[in-house]
């Protein structure tokens, strides 16, 4: 897959029910390789690995270029070697709304506690159907980026947060 990425992240109140209307959940663990003015991630979606690629972002981080591909779970053990100290741990929930799809990742580890949800568009003005769950929109925050959240754990800052995202 590659093409344009746009997509827009939430936080997930606390108190909401999510994971009862998941229609499927999947464990990802995921660590990053360091390269200039791109991310390159490699992630094992259960034991499925997969090599991404993302350019620089654009409008505060709601579109960017993706490239990604699918590669054999023994390729993605040897490739996380490469990575960056520190790993993202975390099970998506895939949640239908309207016509959208939503990613809700709670997180483990240094990130305990997160819970955060995600919906791709076809474009950055496109209108979706808000389940219940969502709440405040992170997506120009760059503390909610996987990538630094992998430096900059939530951990460190989860204080800063209303009491119903913590």
């Amino acid at each position: 897959m590659s093409g344009m990425e746009i997509e827009r992240k939430f936080l997930v109140h606390k108190d909401r029910d999510f994971k009862s209307r998941a229609y499927s959940s999947s464990r990802i663990r995921q660590g990053y390789i360091a390269a200039r003015d791109a991310t390159v991630r490699i992630r094992l979606r259960d034991e499925v690995g997969y090599l991404t690629i993302k350019g620089p972002s654009y409008n505060g981080g709601m579109s960017r270029y993706e490239f990604e591909k699918e590669i054999a779970y023994e390729e993605a053990i040897q490739l996380f070697r490469l990575c960056e100290p520190g790993m993202i741990d975390k099970t998506r929930y895939l949640v239908k709304c309207g016509e959208h799809t939503f990613e809700v990742d709670e997180f483990y580890g240094d990130n305990e506690g997160l819970v955060m949800a995600e919906v791709e568009l076809g474009s950055e003005d496109e209108a979706f159907e808000k389940p219940d769950f969502i709440g405040m929109e992170v997506t120009y925050d760059r503390r909610f980026y996987n990538k630094q959240l992998r430096r900059q754990p939530f951990k460190l800052f989860r204080d800063t947060l209303p009491e119903e995202y913590r």
